[in-house]
């Protein structure tokens, strides 16, 4: 019999509503997975009661033929999303002691939908990070190690390092994750899982620490596309308390999944062959393109011309955000409060701020705060936004002749923690490929393609059209089915 651990989010649902486990046994093999995994720090918190307490209710209602939807299925919970009574940190000192009164959206509706929490997930602190180094709870490592016999620890992509980790490494089945620019896709690329960031406005932000407020957005990691579709499912949908959540229907996108590419274009984007990038990306490249061809596709090149300017327009627009949304955390409502003797009011926001926030949080504030100041406001912020509309635009233009584009998702495999550390711009990077899509607030998914030559994953990304999730879903199952990715991670911790 397969270990309950190494089951999908599908076949724990099938196998729960079969009557060949109960939701017990899946919570309690999996809690043992979570306690026998420290060495991951892949958790911030533990909450295996929750998961228990889940699983006995799905139990109870099997019994009276009531099944919901996602009844026996523990998930891990980024913890980025408020969940009542239980510490949410957004890995940061400033909320190390927040204990939310109220449930974000996005976990009501998994816990609704009858799944459990085994935890709160580790990730970069406010989720500003690629590598989840910044965050105030220490480093998340990939289960991964290089083929070269170094055992060097390795990053797990981020911000949703804790949830590419926890997936890659079979001690969760599914995750929630955020994406502002690449922090769903990057990470699933590095640790060898699926993952989806939706159109902007699909998943409600209510309740979500906020990073980014016009490009932060929810959305699953799991092991396959199909677990991604199931979970997305549950999580989508409109919310009245988010004034960007779309009023539109949600598909049903696990029964229209449909690898048959007949009929569909794919677009190669020519601006993404960046400058120096390795052989092996280009070559996973086009093996794609080749798995497209093979599922039926036509394959046109198109032109986005304004992707050069991504990068820095994203790093623009996403601190200046920032800059607004951290400046809520003052020592004074809630969180961390550090009130030296005989401070002033200033002296305490100054301290707190100083205390509570680690050096990638302040940097982007600093960043933010500049571009938004009367003097360059307009010479940074205006000009960025008028960017990110063009950016948009050419995504536009290329649907005219494409349902989707496929790209790679990250620029490497998984790099050694701290090999990036000391040089952000590096490290910002990492996002090339990814960020378009966010600041154009397409949906777009990565799923695993292969290996490097050291045995580490490559991903490969998907770009859709605004709601075209199920076209997003389709062609990468498409890749999936052609990749026959079964690679995982030796078990050494």
């Amino acid at each position: 019999m397969t270990a309950l651990t190494d089951l999908t989010v599908a076949g724990i649902r099938d196998g729960f509503r079969a009557g060949d486990f109960t939701a017990r046994e899946v919570a309690e093999a999996f809690n043992a997975a979570v306690a026998g995994a420290d060495a991951l720090n892949a958790f911030i918190v533990k909450t295996p009661d929750h998961a228990l307490a889940a699983a006995d209710a799905a139990d109870a209602a099997r019994a009276t033929g009531d099944t919901a939807p996602l009844a026996g299925v523990p998930l891990g919970i980024k913890d980025l999303f408020c969940t009542a009574g239980t510490q949410t940190t957004a890995a940061s000192h400033i909320l190390g002691n927040f204990v939310p009164t109220y449930e974000s959206t996005i976990t009501a509706k998994l816990f609704g939908a009858g799944a459990g929490m085994l935890g709160k997930l580790n990730l970069d602190q406010f989720a500003m990070g690629s590598s989840n180094e910044t965050s105030a709870f220490g480093n998340v490592i990939s289960p991964w190690r290089r083929g070269d016999g170094s055992n060097a620890a390795l990053a797990p992509g981020g911000s949703s390092g804790g949830s590419s980790s926890a997936v890659a490494a079979r001690i969760v089945p599914g995750a929630t994750g955020t994406d502002t620019g690449g922090s769903i896709r990057q990470p699933a690329a590095f640790t060898g899982i699926s993952g989806i960031k939706p159109t902007y406005g699909r998943c409600s932000r209510w309740g979500v620490v906020a990073f980014a407020s016009s490009l932060d957005q929810a959305g699953p990691m799991a092991r396959d596309v199909a677990d991604c579709a199931i979970l997305l499912e549950t999580m989508a949908g409109f919310d009245p308390k988010d004034s960007t959540s779309l009023d539109v229907a949600v598909p049903n996108w696990e029964a229209a999944l449909s690898a048959d590419m007949r009929g569909k274009r794919v677009g190669i984007p020519k601006e993404y062959r960046v400058e120096g990038m390795p052989t092996e990306i280009e070559a996973l490249w086009q093996q794609g393109i080749a798995w497209m061809k093979d599922a039926g596709a036509e394959i046109v090149e198109v032109s986005l011309p304004h992707t050069h300017y991504a990068l820095p327009t994203y790093y623009i627009i996403a601190p200046a955000e920032a800059s607004s949304n951290l400046a809520r955390y003052d020592g004074v409502r809630y969180g961390l409060r550090d009130l030296p003797d005989g401070a002033n009011l200033q002296d305490m926001y100054a301290a707190t701020r100083a205390a509570g926030f680690g050096p990638e949080v302040k940097r982007r504030i600093l960043i933010g705060t500049y571009v938004l100041s009367a003097g360059f406001y307009d010479a940074y912020y205006t000009k960025a936004q008028k960017v990110r509309a063009l950016i948009a635009q050419d995504f536009d233009k290329a649907w005219e002749v494409c349902d989707v584009l496929l790209t790679p998702t990250a620029p490497s495999a998984a790099f050694g923690l701290g090999e990036k550390s000391d040089d952000p711009i590096a490290m910002y990077l990492n996002d090339v490929f990814t960020v378009p899509a966010s600041l154009a607030g397409v949906p777009a998914m990565s799923v695993p393609g292969g290996l490097d030559a050291q045995g580490l994953p490559l991903g490969l990304q998907i770009i859709g059209k605004p709601l075209d999730e199920q076209g997003v879903l389709n062609a990468s199952l498409a890749i999936e089915q052609r990749a026959g990715f079964t690679a995982r991670a030796g078990k050494w911790w």
